[in-house]
């Protein structure tokens, strides 16, 4: 079946994105105009050029290195219009792609350079994904985006975020996230952001099991309460592998309770999480029936794409549309929507597209 599953036909088809970041898919023509505004020096200005450096800069197969490269993204989404516009191409972008449900996270403390305030920060970049949706729309596509907020482990405003993001609930914001370096830099320094929005009810995610191990994957679930994992790929380090694999405590414990991970090939390859895509767990957490979702992450960095990151499991593992669509379906059952959209989404828009594809 896989022989038969052509590029242009994944991106045709409907796809769920759970871990995107907004400061990580920047077309680079933008970055050049927007650098070119503030009097930020690039590495180049020529816009093919400057993608292929990116994607060079974050093939060190380090976490710290890859992260570097957000200083260039970052110093030119300072301003409320060019958040506005960064947020809007996004949407439009993904759309192209046959994302039809995205939730794309930034962290809202690093674009205050220019004196805008944490509120106007969120609320330029949410204005910029209802632009988006509806230039979508009009082009024949459909996307719902979902905002997460994403605060820094190695600062301190978890709480400030947390209740920033608990203020937008109603208008577009339906998560929360920790990220950035986790050596060093554990869950649980942010428990009271994360019992915070227990208690209010909110959804959040929490990057663990990247570039560390099972102990912040532990205290991502058992401490600090996450309802999913941001990567996990080191989850696998719980698995005795063999002709029956055996699970360990917490990996059985994942599995059971239907935890998501949010994996994310390409980017996994990059910081060194893995050593290739055919290395990567995603096959033997598939075939162990983990709530596996397939995500791009910083599709700048690594020069992807939705249909790029399923098109390489088509290449790789062999799959074919029945593995898509049950990777499609995970990721909208494991959205922060309510259940009612999610189900609708599932329902009237993933089903019927890929039952064409299956008989």
């Amino acid at each position: 079946m896989a022989a038969t599953i052509r590029y242009e036909d994944i991106v045709k088809v409907p796809k769920a994105l759970l871990h995107d970041h907004l400061d990580g898919g920047l077309r680079p023509a933008t970055i050049v105009e927007l650098a070119a505004e503030v009097g930020h020096e690039l590495p180049t200005t020529d816009p093919d050029a400057l993608g292929r450096w990116f994607v060079d800069a974050a093939d060190s197969g380090s976490l710290e290195r890859y992260l570097e490269t957000f200083a260039h993204t970052v110093a030119v989404m300072q301003t409320g219009p060019a958040l506005r516009r960064v947020a809007r191409e996004c949407a439009l972008d993904l759309a192209a792609d046959g994302v039809v449900y995205a939730e794309v996270r930034f962290a809202p403390e690093q674009h205050l350079e220019r004196d805008l305030s944490l509120d106007e920060v969120v609320e330029a970049v949410l204005a910029g994904f209802a632009e988006g949706t509806a230039q979508a729309v009009e082009a024949g596509l459909s996307i719902r985006v979902g905002t997460l907020l994403t605060a820094m482990r190695h600062a301190a405003r978890s709480q400030e975020i947390a209740e920033l993001a608990v203020r937008h609930r109603d208008a577009g914001v339906v998560g929360f996230d920790i990220a950035g370096a986790e050596a060093g830099f554990p869950p649980t320094r942010h428990l009271d952001a994360f019992e915070y929005l227990q208690r209010e009810n909110f959804h959040f995610t929490i990057h663990a099991g990247e570039a560390f191990g099972l102990p912040s994957i532990w205290q991502a679930i058992q401490w600090c309460g996450a309802d999913r994992l941001g990567h996990g790929v080191r989850i696998v380090d719980d698995i005795t592998p063999g002709g029956t694999p055996v699970l360990g405590r917490l990996a059985a414990y994942v599995r059971d309770k239907r935890i998501p991970l949010e994996l994310c090939p390409s980017s996994n390859v990059q910081t060194g999480a893995v050593d290739s895509i055919a290395d990567h767990p995603i096959g033997l957490l598939r075939d162990l029936r983990f709530r596996v979702t397939v995500n791009t992450d910083n599709r700048l960095m690594s020069g992807t794409s939705m249909s790029r990151e399923m098109a390489l499991l088509v290449e790789t593992f062999g799959y074919g549309w029945r593995e898509l669509q049950w990777f499609t379906i995970n990721a909208m059952k494991s959205a922060f929507i309510p259940f009612d959209e999610r189900l609708r989404i599932i329902d009237e828009v993933i089903k019927p597209a890929y039952a064409k594809l299956l008989t």
